[in-house]
């Protein structure tokens, strides 16, 4: 090393090195001050710099038991019957903690043979259907909105819609039909019994799984019928089933809106339990917003983003 620790800022190659023996390989400080020929105060400075410049992140997470503290917290202040709170996790293994706590949310439904179970798009929604769920036998399980044109799995609402079937040990039912058709496809697809069926499914369910979209204005990810219109969403704070609202729960059209095949957000209202499933600094807005129009009346988030909604 050029520079030495002591003469002012220290180069970051050696915060990297003292962090990475502190931090993972469970090096001791005078360990680790013998393996970079520092003193240990030394180290303990190059620690806290490392921290400093964002290059180590701690994480303090709730005692055990935390997580139902914090949802009870969350569920009074945004009026939701209830808030079921998974503790933080990576991306990659989302679905370890959401598993547990939107199976105990499904429980709580007390769903039975022959209801109908809505399922909604997004990523959530599909780390949801590759989960770890509780049997539901004799459920039925329709997906609340249309074929999209995208290429990503989480758009696929079919094949969502028949793996998490097969998660609960219920039956799907398929919706062969684009989400954004024309008004004259539209009033034609609601002709086909196929189709008719499944919509008639959306007034007499019991239990809906929604994503929850962040602000399209938020540089996130959009698909193609909503990214083409996307100066008419300027209001939007967010979305459910593909329907945009604002701060005040009023859907936000844009140009094909009105003809789009899926669940209204009226008829959300209007299902006994809606559990949200959504986690993100970026959800917050749309997560608070959908809660008091009431699009939802439960929700499955991470620790963090509880957090977030307590602030």
């Amino acid at each position: 090393m050029s520079s030495h620790p002591a003469s002012g800022r220290a180069p970051a190659e050696l915060l990297h090195a003292a962090a990475v023996l502190y931090f993972e390989e469970d090096a001791t400080q005078a360990e680790v001050a013998a393996r970079l020929g520092v003193s240990q105060a030394t180290v303990s400075r190059l620690l806290s710099e490392a921290r400093r410049r964002g290059m180590v992140m701690i994480k303090v997470l709730p005692l055990p038991g935390g997580e139902e503290s914090l949802g009870r917290r969350v569920a009074e202040r945004l009026e939701l019957k209830d808030v079921y709170v998974f503790p933080d996790t990576a991306p990659e293994v989302l679905g370890a903690g959401l598993g547990p706590a939107l199976g105990a949310a499904l429980e709580d439904a007390g769903l039975t043979q022959g209801d109908v179970v809505l399922l909604s798009s997004g990523k959530m929604c599909y780390t949801a259907a590759r989960s770890d769920l509780p049997p539901l036998p004799g459920v039925t399980v329709a997906p609340t909105v249309g074929g999209l044109l995208e290429p990503q799995p989480w758009y696929q609402t079919n094949e969502m819609t028949r793996e998490f079937a097969a998660r609960v040990s219920g039956q799907p039912a398929f919706l062969y039909a684009p989400a954004v058709p024309t008004p004259e496809l539209h009033a034609s697809l609601l002709q086909d019994p196929a189709i008719a069926s499944v919509v008639d499914m959306w007034g007499r369910a019991r239990c809906a799984i929604l994503g929850v979209g962040a602000p399209p204005t938020s540089g996130r990810s959009l698909p193609h019928y909503a990214a083409e219109h996307i100066s008419s969403l300027a209001d939007a704070v967010g979305d459910v089933c593909s329907r945009f609202y604002d701060r005040d729960g009023r859907e936000v059209p844009f140009p094909g809106s009105g003809s789009m095949l899926s669940t209204s957000l009226d008829v959300l209202r209007s299902i006994p339990t809606t559990i949200a499933v959504a986690v993100g600094r970026d959800k917050v807005v749309s997560l608070v917003a959908g809660a008091r129009a009431r699009f939802f009346n439960a929700l499955v988030t991470d620790a963090s983003t509880a957090e977030l909604l307590l602030l």
